[in-house]
């Protein structure tokens, strides 16, 4: 049995015994929460404890390349490229599919009103932003290993990318001994999370049955439906990566399922792409992507890329609007899922993070802050999903960006 397949099992099974858990009446197994959840945390901190020096690992051994300088510049720019089109092609599914959807539910100025005033007091002034002046100023860090520690990746990758491009203007011995250094480490790192990984079904059937168990199931409500219908939209946003991963990089859709399924998996459980890069680095050499190109496409997808964001946030916001009685003007609702796509790389790469860039998007165009404070309630299942539209556009992208540039390597010779 593969080890995808024993992930899927062990995924469907935590969610299943959790559940069955949360409607048995057994008090004497009130244990089996406190004692299981550690065992995912365990996992999890496995997983993080790898992210780090692989991260780096990879971009320098990818831009230290003395015959790779001006194609990992190239690249790069690709890479962000793609990923806005991506990203906007998200907002627009948001835009044109979420109000009809969303028109169908019934509101009712009651239920409404009850969750505003049950959520508005927990949601404080403290989910901000930071000014857009100072995002830029902190892109240098002043103290890398603090950024290593804090775990600011996107920090971290321009100190890296930096270190990496000043390694080229050295001599070629003491360059490759740094090279050589790093490549010692990024091949330490895959032993170790191949370890990891083989306790992978383990690690997820820990996380998830802690969480279906004090979720349990929930009665259809409003916001159920509201979860219902977001978590659909990103479900046919997840689908639709791949016919552009067949048609566009000539992936085979069983092999890209097959390869994707472990990376998937992790990333629903543990809500974060940082966590689940190993894993989508693995599905990457799987497909046959270079490892010198995946070195440069995925942590930057893993830093920036948050392709499923502006689809839930904007729906989200189309709900808020809503429960408040107010209108969208077509514009209003183009604004908002145009301004929610692009500010979603400004977002951190934590769970919920794209929830932050909400509050000042909603001050400037008179939406109520407050009812961001429902969102945030229901946002656990919906960050699950979201984490993994995520991981699978980081490598769909990979995918396209490879088959380009070997296009492009063919027709040059």
């Amino acid at each position: 049995m593969s080890l995808a397949t024993k992930i899927l099992i062990a995924l469907v099974l935590g969610l299943a015994s959790g559940i069955a858990y949360s409607l048995s009446e057994a008090s004497f197994l009130h244990f089996l929460p406190t004692l299981i959840e550690p065992i995912g945390t365990l996992w999890v901190n496995a997983i993080r404890m790898t992210v780090i020096p692989l991260l780096m690992a990879l971009l320098l051994t990818a831009i230290a390349d003395q015959n790779a300088s001006n194609w990992v510049a190239k690249l790069g720019a690709k890479s962000i490229g793609l990923f806005i089109v991506m990203t906007l092609g998200s907002a627009l599914l948001a835009l044109v599919a979420a109000p009809p959807l969303l028109a169908l539910l019934e509101i009712d100025p009651t239920v409404s009103r009850e969750l505003l005033e049950s959520t508005s007091r927990d949601f404080g002034s403290e989910v901000i932003l930071p000014p857009f002046r100072d995002w830029i100023v902190t892109l240098i860090p002043v103290n890398p290993f603090s950024a290593a520690v804090d775990g600011s990746i996107l920090q971290l990758l321009v100190f890296t990318g930096l270190f990496a491009i000043a390694l080229l203007r050295i001599e070629d011995k003491k360059r490759e001994t740094v090279v050589h250094f790093f490549t010692g480490i990024k091949e330490a790192m895959f032993v170790l999370i191949g370890w990891i990984m083989a306790v992978a079904p383990i690690g997820i059937f820990a996380l998830v049955f802690s969480l279906s168990a004090t979720l349990g199931v929930s009665t259809i409500t409003l916001l159920g439906s509201f979860i219902s219908i977001v978590c659909s939209l990103i479900g046919l946003l997840i689908l639709l990566l791949y016919p552009l991963a067949f048609f566009g990089a000539g992936v085979p859709l069983g092999k890209f399922a097959r390869a994707l399924a472990p990376a998937q998996a992790i990333g629903f459980s543990t809500r974060s792409s940082l966590a689940t890069l190993p894993a989508t680095y693995a599905a990457a050499e799987e497909l046959g992507i270079s490892d010198k190109l995946a070195g440069v496409v995925l942590p930057i997808a893993v830093a920036l890329f948050k392709f499923a964001s502006p689809l839930a946030r904007t729906t989200g916001t189309y709900f808020i609007a809503g429960l408040y009685g107010i209108d969208l003007s077509f514009i209003e609702l183009s604004t908002i899922a145009l301004a929610i796509g692009l500010l979603s790389f400004y977002s951190p790469g934590i769970p919920s993070g794209g929830l932050l860039i909400m509050a000042p998007i909603y001050t400037s165009l008179g939406l109520p802050v407050e009812g961001i404070g429902i969102l945030i309630a229901v946002d656990l299942i919906v960050d699950m999903f979201i984490t993994t539209a995520n991981v699978t556009a980081n490598v769909t992208s990979a995918a396209l960006l490879s088959k380009f540039h070997r296009t492009n390597h063919q027709q040059s010779l």
